[in-house]
């Protein structure tokens, strides 16, 4: 069944929307032109993983000869942070970056006549 989210205008990159689908909030990002949906529910302890900030994967920087040069932030690799206890996800998977076996409920998004939909 596909469920009405919002017009596609409305989720600029970097931003969500938050809806309640019988009982059940689901959150609908956009990010790296791509819409990801997941129902905001931490796995951890059931926060509002949804709700929290998207930062860049923070990675660090070894040279050819194994040295630390320090840290970076992913191009690419964006992650949201459950706002209870700062539990990381990978935007595009729904996998916790600490450890893969831990992932969010993940939605199929639609994007069709200037609307976007999931799919429950």
């Amino acid at each position: 069944m596909e469920v009405f989210v919002a017009k596609s205008s409305a989720i600029a990159e970097g931003q969500r929307v938050l809806i309640d689908h019988k009982g059940q909030k689901i959150g609908v990002l956009r990010v790296n032109g791509a819409l990801h949906a997941f129902l905001n529910l931490c796995p951890h302890q059931g926060g509002p993983a949804c709700e929290g900030m998207l930062i860049h994967k923070i990675e660090e920087v070894i040279d050819e000869d194994k040295r630390y040069l320090g840290m970076r932030f992913h191009d690419r690799d964006v992650h949201m942070v459950c706002p209870w206890h700062g539990w990381e996800f990978n935007v595009e998977t729904g996998a916790s970056a600490a450890d893969g076996k831990h992932k969010l409920k993940r939605y199929k998004t639609i994007e069709k006549e200037g609307d976007v939909y999931v799919v429950v």
